[in-house]
């Protein structure tokens, strides 16, 4: 045996055993005829003195060298409160140097100042700094509660394919060409969707992955192109039944990695979600709720208002609490900047002090409007009003941006607690002005409300769907829906969404055939793992909780990968490079 034990686990009760320690060399301290290393393995950090007698053998050792450290366990005249072994030090009999480490390029140190592309070129070097080294343990501490607690339930964990055919479901596939079958490509899975309903229809009931999963789409500081998702999907189910599944699941990973005691989950409608809060992930942590001020000002003498409710717009408010001396003209401007970010013509604003109102348009209000918004609003002085007059979903989804903006900038959310929340009744269908058409909202397997069939072709703008979202604290956490298991209904979901049956089954032939073999009703959810990591490890950075990311442009610096391949390999492929 190479150790007796880790770095991490003596104590005081240990004082006087002779123990055997490998590790890496954290710090080396010399007090004239005395030497002390801190020596770390990932349980980590134990005290060993090098006595007079032995100080010389270590002289020429460094920070990062691998050493074995044989020796008495004694009580510390100094302890160390910070530790976990800090009552305690090994004096060392013997030591053997095991492997020399060059100079790190990066201080390994909790806190470290290292820009994030060094960090992630030496990667294997930053995973044992501790934070990132102990978000890895926390994944592998929740994968092992998840696949517990599904057991526990009759879930069954099976693995799908990760070459498969390339199907349309939002985003880019990751494609990989066939040697054997040229011009020919399989596609890396987005999500196990279709494996999974096909799981269903082969009569497992209730199954579960932790599934990889490739997209090819702009990263942002929550996504990754590669990603693991905690799949679920069952049989003989509803929403209610799923949605209990879920919550027990998050009780129990929050109640064991976190000591929390979640509430109970709210459920909001999309369309409660985005009048209310101007997003379909909003952060309850905080209030400051979207008004609709449109009936204030129906019969408003400023133009731009009465041409937006003319045109079929709305004209919403967020009231900004005390709001009035904390925004100069200037920064009130800069604000207006903000929402044109998401093509929000202009933000208007309004002070309310002492009784009075000023800004932008306080000359255009008349009295009655002035009492209505004072009684509506319940404004008190000092509150600033900020208002969008556009099309429904830019008026919603600015202000639902600068909602979070000003949360965060004026310290208004209150981060003590997690606030979930599901988000119900999708639309079945958005409209796309790029391509002109209206596209699925997420799926073309998501089942229309009952009440809402026949809606699918004639009135596609005010469908909805038996799809939900679980949010956390602002952050998309899970998307699932109830699947279409009638066939009739795909083909005219199909048809809704402008594709033929000779279309349906280029794309999804295997698929709709197992639909004509007996398929139960079904639903499921996907949840992403990092991004539930991410928030119960306090970052705000997806990297932090993978080991081995990529940068915002998809690029793994310690591989250098994406790379170029030899042309051998490429004509292998009968593939060639078009400059």
């Amino acid at each position: 045996m190479l150790r007796t034990h880790n770095c991490g686990e003596l104590r005081k009760e240990n004082v006087g055993e002779e123990v055997t320690l490998v590790g890496w060399v954290a710090k080396r301290r010399n007090l004239g005829a005395i030497c002390f290393i801190d020596l770390r393995d990932r349980y980590g950090i134990t005290q060993v003195t090098f006595g007079e007698d032995k100080s010389e053998e270590v002289k020429d050792v460094r920070n990062e060298y691998v050493i074995k450290v044989k020796g008495t366990v004694a009580l510390k005249d100094v302890p160390n409160p910070n530790l976990l072994t800090g009552q305690i030090e090994v004096r060392a009999e013997e030591f053997e140097l095991i492997n020399t480490a060059k100079t790190p390029p990066m201080l390994i140190q909790d806190k470290t100042d290292a820009l994030e592309e060094l960090r992630l070129k030496y990667r294997y070097l930053d995973i044992r700094r501790n934070p990132i080294k102990d978000n890895l343990i926390l994944r592998d501490k929740v994968s092992t509660i998840v696949r517990d607690y599904l057991h526990r339930l009759d879930f069954i964990e099976v693995e799908t394919p990760i070459l498969s055919k390339s199907t349309p479901e939002g985003a880019r596939d990751y494609l990989v060409p066939s040697r054997l079958y040229k011009g020919s490509f399989y596609a890396l899975p987005q999500s196990p969707q279709i494996y999974k309903q096909l799981l269903m229809i082969a009569g497992l009931d209730r199954y579960f992955q932790i599934a990889r999963c490739f997209r090819d789409e702009d990263l942002r500081a929550d996504r990754q192109p590669e990603f693991d998702q905690i799949d679920l999907e069952m049989s003989f189910a509803d929403e209610e039944d799923i949605f209990k599944i879920v919550e027990g699941m998050m009780k129990e990973i929050f109640h064991k990695v976190k000591g929390e005691e979640l509430k109970p989950f709210m459920r909001l409608t999309y369309d409660d979600a985005m009048a209310l809060y101007g997003s379909d992930k909003p952060d309850l942590r905080f209030d400051m709720k979207i008004a609709d001020l449109s009936l204030v000002f129906k019969n408003t003498s400023f133009s731009i208002f009465e041409n937006c409710l003319a045109n079929g717009g709305l004209i919403k408010a967020i009231n900004v609490k005390d709001g009035a001396k904390h925004f100069s003209r200037k920064e009130l401007d800069k604000l207006g900047e903000y929402v044109k970010i998401f093509e929000a013509k202009a933000l208007a604003n309004l002070k309310y002090q002492n009784g009075e109102f000023s800004g932008s348009i306080a000359k255009y209000l008349s009295d009655e409007e002035k009492l209505t918004l004072v009684s509506e609003l319940g404004l008190l002085d000092g509150d600033l009003l900020l208002i969008v007059a556009d099309e429904k979903k830019i008026a919603e989804t600015a202000l639902g941006a600068l909602r979070v903006k000003l949360g965060h900038e004026l310290d208004l959310i209150d981060k003590s607690q997690e606030c979930f929340v599901w988000i119900t009744d999708f639309p079945m269908f958005e409209y796309s002005k790029s391509e002109e058409r209206y596209v699925a909202c997420h799926h073309p397997f998501t089942a229309p409300k009952d009440e809402d069939v026949d809606k699918l072709i004639a009135d596609k703008g005010h469908c909805y769907s038996r799809a939900y979202d679980l949010v956390l604290n602002g952050y998309e956490l899970l998307s699932g829906s109830v699947r279409i298991h009638d066939q009739k209904m795909q083909e005219k979901v199909f048809e809704a969404l402008g594709l033929s049956q000779e279309e349906a089954k280029a794309k999804f032939g295997f698929f709709l055939e197992a639909f004509e073999y007996g398929a139960p009703p079904h639903l499921g959810v996907g949840i992403g793992l990092e991004r539930l990591l991410m928030l119960l490890a306090g970052t705000e950075n997806i990297k932090d909780v993978v080991a081995f990311p990529k940068t915002a442009s998809a690029m793994d610096l310690m591989a250098q990968a994406p790379s170029a391949v030899d042309k051998a390999q490429l004509d292998d492929l009968k593939i060639a490079i078009k400059e």
